[in-house]
């Protein structure tokens, strides 16, 4: 019964999105060619396309650019920053239009596959075809969880060669080129870009807080900080990033302690959720005509909803609990 008032609300809500933003996209399109008419009676059609033809090609990348309509959406919800943000962090050559185009593709093809295999339960194509549409979003969030990860392993070893490069009488600048060719990615590329930054004339300072906005931890925020806090006050710098990878390093090791005590309440909650999950499957197959007043009577399902909704309250609860951040 959830699955189904999920899988219809998530239908429902889809068909109103894309109602609204074909709309939308029809209306920009009539104003679009009601201003190019007016223009074209103002200044005449040669000097329209003179206009046309002088207007870099950079700025017409994302007009032209397949899937406008989605586009025009995403901004329309002020997602199209976050939609790079998290690709840009997965280390994905993906693109926001066409991520949401494969979520909209594989909710279809979930629904009607759902619907021709399940002939006598329908209800459930609409949840299928949620299931899949969030696929892509799954996979781009597990990559950038592993490649943050991977990131944040390699960050204090970064540090500490940082030091013992200025040390050696490298600038700054210098050491973090040669990042790019004694590291492996993702660490390696995301300082070569900031050397690329800055070599090509953007400040110091702005292609540091562009690697932090990149890599979202608290780690980089330090490491930003302190370096521009030094570049303005001045102070041993190599000293200072030695500190730094000690202190993530002893940070890393907390994490592994409150890790392995918390073990058991993470172990806990998640034994507690599977058993009734698992009793509810016994109970289907053992007995399915004691356990049908659950899927057929109407205060079965309300029972079973409640149950399903408690579970995951509980659940949540535990894994509050047991999440202790360092």
């Amino acid at each position: 019964m959830i699955l189904l008032l999920a899988g219809v609300s998530i239908t429902i809500w889809l068909g109103t999105v894309l109602a609204w933003a074909l709309w939308e996209n029809r209306r920009r399109s009539a104003d679009v060619r009601r201003i190019k008419a007016r223009l074209a009676a103002v200044a005449g059609e040669q000097d329209q396309a003179k206009a046309a033809r002088s207007r870099p090609a950079l700025i017409e990348s994302e007009e032209t650019a397949k899937g406008k309509m989605v586009l025009g959406l995403l901004k329309r919800l002020n997602l199209v920053a976050r939609f790079k943000s998290l690709i840009e962090q997965a280390g994905l050559k993906w693109n926001p239009a066409r991520t949401v185009h494969a979520c909209l593709a594989l909710f279809l093809a979930g629904f009607f596959l759902a619907r021709l295999v399940a002939h006598d339960r329908r209800a459930i194509a609409p949840a299928a075809g949620a299931a899949l549409a969030l696929l892509p979003l799954a996979y781009l969030l597990r990559k950038r969880r592993a490649r943050l990860a991977k990131f944040e392993e390699q960050f204090p070893e970064s540090l500490e060669f940082l030091g013992r490069s200025m040390r050696a009488g490298h600038a700054f600048s210098v050491s973090i080129e040669m990042i790019h060719s004694e590291f492996r990615d993702p660490l390696a590329g995301e300082f070569r870009r900031v050397y690329d930054e800055q070599n090509l004339g953007l400040p110091l300072e702005a292609a540091l807080e562009k690697l932090a906005e990149r890599v979202p931890l608290m780690d980089v925020h330090f490491f930003v900080s302190a370096v521009l806090l030094q570049k303005r006050t001045g102070g041993n710098l190599a000293e200072l990033l030695d500190k730094l990878a000690y202190l993530i390093r002893e940070r890393f090791k907390l994490r592994g302690r409150i890790r392995a005590i918390s073990a058991h309440g993470r172990m806990t909650g998640a034994v507690l959720s599977l058993i009734p999950v698992a009793v509810g499957g016994i109970m289907f197959y053992i007995n399915p005509s004691y356990a049908q007043f659950f899927s057929s009577d109407s205060l079965g399902k309300m029972m079973i909803g409640g149950a399903v909704a408690l579970q995951l309250i509980g659940y949540g609860v535990i894994k509050k609990i047991v999440s202790i951040e360092v």
